[in-house]
């Protein structure tokens, strides 16, 4: 069965390859699209082409962070040598920001920074890195698979959430459309009332022109508190919410269509001539925004 995903959850894995030992951990939060940050060990940078792809790859919106820590499990093996000049350029942009006011950078900050620290190349000949560095991309897709499980794992718990708030909204639609039929002689009513405290006398005498003017001001009126048709957008857009839910993933468009729920139950509310639909509008409207939160989670 399909079910939605949601966009908060945790994933890791850990490999080993040629002297290498790591671990990758890859977290996720909710974001309008995809944005995907990652920190890698010093000197494999193409592992965050590899992260990016296979994040495309899992997930349509999110922000995903990816981090690797890596070691050489071999006691002998070279330490990482500092590359002076680009150590050297980030001193320059960083003097130059201390001067404005920024705080100056410390050394674990510098030696973190990409490219800083490298390691040489005469360590390791460039199939056993190039193995090293497709080991850790694997590593990296299976700590994806499972955040996607965990994502996975929170959509199940919203889809019933997501379910009853739209269960919600197509009752108080129902409701709604049994107060709209009452809308018409509520407003002829408060017409009427109104003609008589401004000319009683006519009223009472019953005159045929006063009461087609009557007839004719009230039907007027009752066309344009006509809610029919924001009823039917709604009822047409709950279905799309269901439909949608079956068609994964359908977050971004779930969030476009909260927007259009929102403008008709606010039409609903401003054409109102009873209390009564007014009433349900207004409960209609917080529904909705229960429904919009919820919704906001979804991938």
């Amino acid at each position: 069965m399909t079910t939605i995903s949601g966009m908060t959850g945790f994933g890791r894995a850990e490999g080993a390859e040629g002297g290498w030992t790591w671990s990758v951990e890859a977290r996720s939060v909710n974001g309008r699209n995809l944005e995907v940050r990652f920190r890698g060990p010093p000197g494999f940078d193409s592992l965050e082409r590899a992260a990016r792809a296979s994040a495309q790859k899992h997930f349509s919106r999110g922000q995903v962070t990816v981090g690797v820590q890596a070691k050489r499990a071999d006691p002998g093996a070279a330490a990482l040598r500092v590359n002076e000049d680009i150590l050297a350029r980030y001193l320059t942009l960083a003097n130059q920001l201390a001067e404005e006011g920024a705080t100056p950078p410390s050394a674990d900050g510098l030696l973190a920074l990409r490219g800083v620290l490298e390691a040489p190349e005469e360590d390791e000949d460039p199939e056993a890195r190039a193995a090293v560095e497709t080991a850790m991309a694997a590593s990296i897709d299976a700590a994806f698979d499972a955040l996607q499980l965990s994502r996975d794992r929170e959509g199940s718990q919203l889809l019933p959430l997501v379910t009853a708030f739209i269960d919600s909204v197509e009752r108080l639609i129902a409701g709604a459309e049994v107060g709209a039929a009452a809308q018409v002689e509520a407003i002829r009513d408060r017409f009427t009332r109104r003609m008589t405290e401004l000319a009683p006398n006519l009223v009472e005498t019953g005159a045929p022109a006063l009461q087609e003017r009557i007839f004719l001001e009230a039907a007027a009126l009752a066309t344009r508190a006509d809610v029919r048709e924001e009823l039917d957008r709604l009822t047409a857009h709950v279905a799309s919410a269901r439909e949608l839910l079956r068609q994964p993933p359908a977050g971004r468009k779930l969030d476009f269509l909260m927007q259009e729920f929102m403008r008709e139950a606010n039409t609903l509310c401003s054409k109102s001539a009873t209390t009564a639909l007014t009433g349900i509008g207004l409960e209609l409207k917080a529904v909705i925004e229960q429904l919009r939160e919820q919704v906001q989670n979804v991938e």
